[in-house]
């Protein structure tokens, strides 16, 4: 079995690109989250690092956290990648699923790298995807969404059929929100072996997003 690598950002898209990659034959045995600069957040999608680090002990899977700025977050990317492949690690497991630019840059530097890329979720319907996703018994929340499309009432909410159909009332959103109109994280499903409890979180408004800022978390036994 061949060892991968998960790009992580710790929402519902690159979890289900991880359990689709485990379902074809790869072992998943690292994650990867890119952090800003002071180590505190996720690069991605804004969260606190330190619920991305309980998450993957929810999913006893050891997650890589490695600081970058913008301008250079290709080389430390490269950075990681170099250790990963000491450990014996070829394959790298992406969640995206229509954006081609991203696409191509995460090709050249896998290439660059000795990696080869996996993309499973490549154009699949992105409504298929959450269906899917939900149908598995994954569960995740809405923990960020842009301002101007989303209002704040959508932070907290679960990632159900019925935000599926609440969600297509709106316009120029997609069911996956791949233009960053909202963003997950996924609290429990078939790769947890815990699941995270959310106990309390704020809601803030900053650089035109609402962020559902979780300030108490706990890991719990699963239902």
């Amino acid at each position: 079995m061949k060892l991968a690598f998960g790009s992580w950002s710790g929402g519902k898209d690159c979890c289900m690109a991880c359990f689709k990659a485990f379902s074809d034959g790869l072992k998943v045995s690292f994650l990867v989250n890119m952090i800003t600069e002071d180590g505190e957040r996720s690069r991605s999608h804004g969260l606190a690092a330190k619920w991305l680090q309980m998450q993957a002990q929810a999913m006893n899977i050891p997650i890589v956290q490695h600081s970058a700025t913008r301008d250079n977050y290709e080389a430390e990317f490269k950075k990681v990648l170099v250790d990963l492949r000491q450990k014996g690690v070829t394959e790298g497991v992406f969640g995206d699923i229509d954006v081609q630019e991203h696409r191509v840059w995460i090709e050249r530097v896998c290439s660059e790298m000795g990696f080869t890329p996996h993309f499973p979720l490549w154009l699949v319907d992105q409504k298929q995807i959450v269906t899917d996703f939900i149908n598995l018994g994954f569960e995740s929340v809405i923990v960020a969404v842009k301002a101007d499309l989303m209002g704040e009432e959508w932070l907290g909410r679960k990632l159900d059929k019925g935000f599926l159909m609440d969600l297509a009332k709106l316009n120029n959103i997609t069911p996956c929100g791949e233009n960053g109109e909202f963003h997950t994280l996924v609290i429990d499903g078939p790769l947890f072996e815990k699941r995270m409890e959310i106990i309390e979180a704020n809601k803030v408004l900053s650089e035109g997003r609402w962020f559902w800022e979780i300030t108490k978390c706990q890991l719990s036994p699963k239902k």
